[in-house]
């Protein structure tokens, strides 16, 4: 490795070359001490908690699906509604609490105008978790 010298010689150029060995020093005593503190930060508070017999209370609204056909016919849980019928059943679920979540299953060659009719419908009435049902099977890689 060339140093530079103060002296005003025939070689009196400037060093060109960076010197990392400082850097790696200190980066290696980094990396050593937090190994060590590394593990003395994770230790917490022992404390015995009471045990209880009672489990938590959940409940889990049922889910309403929407289906919609390849020619636009939309059904409530299987059975054939209109369009009024349908604004009338989203706003009695986006009433209950808690809301049931609307399950959204449309035919592959169902126009979206059709689609988006019914997600709108389902804002308008207040509801607030709409899901997407899809085939898994027919993915394409």
């Amino acid at each position: 490795m060339a140093f530079g010298s103060f002296g005003s010689g025939a070689n009196a150029a400037p060093m060109s070359e960076i010197n990392i060995v400082p850097l790696v020093d200190v980066m290696m005593v980094l990396l050593v001490i937090f190994l060590v503190t590394a593990p003395l930060m994770s230790d917490a508070v022992k404390v015995n908690l009471p045990k209880a017999s009672s489990a938590p209370l959940e409940i889990k609204p049922k889910a309403i699906q929407v289906s919609i056909n390849d020619k636009g016919q939309a059904f409530w849980n299987a059975e054939p509604v209109d369009p009024a019928a349908l604004d009338k059943h989203l706003a009695e679920i986006a009433q209950q609490d808690p809301q049931p979540d609307l399950q959204l299953r449309a035919d592959a060659t169902t126009p979206y105008q059709r689609v988006a009719e019914v997600m709108s419908a389902a804002a308008r009435a207040g509801v607030q978790k709409i899901g997407f049902v899809t085939d898994p099977s027919a993915a394409t890689p």
